[in-house]
């Protein structure tokens, strides 16, 4: 069993009986998908609401059933992936492009748990580009005024053409400079028209479920 299937299977345990759960989007979340999907098939009666229509197609084909916003007033618990994450928890998301959607059902929900196997972690965050979802509408003004700010963005490309999210945006791949704190950062972005969200995800995971480096399971807890 690899190291992302291990973490993965490990934060299917978090999900109980008649919870509403966000599907997070991801080469580790998969394995949770995966998992939830046997147990659905062995009786446990959930609903899933998916980050993207990746998840979406993987959630109905691992029987896991769905539902939307309009018949909810919260969501139980959400379990997603990172691309980074520091000791304080904090984390960089977004490298599939669904950052949005993700940061959306992760604050909607009562506990938010990230899979992430060891080589996500770091001791500052950075080293990944962070990404930021832009309206297409004025995106070289946007780009400009992301650049202004010392982030040196670069626009996503897929097979030669723009990367396009889920919500019809584009991506831009940050640099995040290492003497500009996360905080300040998160603010200047969120103040820029234009900017529908960054993959800055400060103070909202409440566990993460990671590998000590005997691949034991490894549970951190937000103090």
């Amino acid at each position: 069993m690899n190291e992302k299937q291990l973490v993965g299977e490990k934060a299917a345990e978090f999900v109980k009986e008649g919870m509403v759960v966000g599907l997070g989007t991801g080469s580790t979340v998969f394995y949770t998908l995966k998992k939830l999907g046997q147990l659905v098939k062995e009786g446990l009666s959930i609903k899933g609401i998916p980050t993207s229509k990746q998840t979406e197609k993987l959630a109905e084909e691992f029987g896991i059933p769905l539902i939307n916003f309009r018949e909810i007033d919260s969501i139980d618990i959400a379990i997603d992936g990172a691309d980074e994450v520091d000791p304080k928890m904090n984390l960089i998301k977004g490298g599939g492009g669904a950052l949005l959607r993700e940061k959306i059902i992760a604050h909607a929900a009562k506990k938010f748990i990230v899979v992430a196997d060891p080589s996500k972690a770091v001791n500052r965050l950075g080293q990944f580009p962070l990404p930021v979802e832009i309206i297409p509408f004025g995106f070289e003004m946007t780009i400009k005024h992301i650049s202004s700010q010392g982030l040196s963005p670069k626009l996503r490309q897929k097979n030669g053409t723009k990367f396009i999210t889920d919500n019809g945006n584009y991506i831009a791949d940050c640099v995040l400079p290492k003497e500009l704190d996360l905080k300040i950062a998160e603010q200047l972005l969120n103040m820029i028209p234009g900017v529908a969200e960054n993959g800055l995800f400060l103070g909202m995971a409440d566990t993460v479920v990671t590998l000590d480096k005997d691949k034991n399971i490894l549970l951190k807890e937000r103090s």
